[in-house]
């Protein structure tokens, strides 16, 4: 009965992980990847030497940091969108259903 409980007992650690820290943290990646890839030149200046805007990139940023913020985002928001959908098929009597490549929605 205990290796029962400890087989469990991982699986659960390991998606409280993913799902509690790991969610938020790929999402910080790609927040700081798309803040990287746009860095200007530097804050634009008035006659005093005062910051009154940051100026827009000069060149084109790192495409391959642009590509990472966009894969993050969009990673983190099908988890959001996957989650979303079994709280609601389960509302309605339905359960999620991962036989195939695509989670679909199936009569309990």
């Amino acid at each position: 009965m205990f290796p029962l409980f400890l087989d469990a007992a991982w699986k659960v650690l390991l998606a409280a992980v993913v799902l509690g820290a790991g969610l938020p943290a790929l999402f910080a990646v790609g927040v700081r990847s798309f803040a990287l890839a746009g860095a200007g030149s530097g804050p634009l200046t008035d006659d005093d030497g005062r910051a009154i805007a940051v100026s827009a990139p000069t060149s084109g940023g790192s495409t391959g940091l642009r590509i990472l913020g966009v894969v993050c985002v969009v990673l983190v928001l099908a988890a959001v969108a996957v989650g979303l959908t079994v709280i609601i098929a389960g509302g309605f009597g339905k359960a999620v259903s991962f036989e195939n490549v695509f989670p679909m929605i199936v009569d309990k």
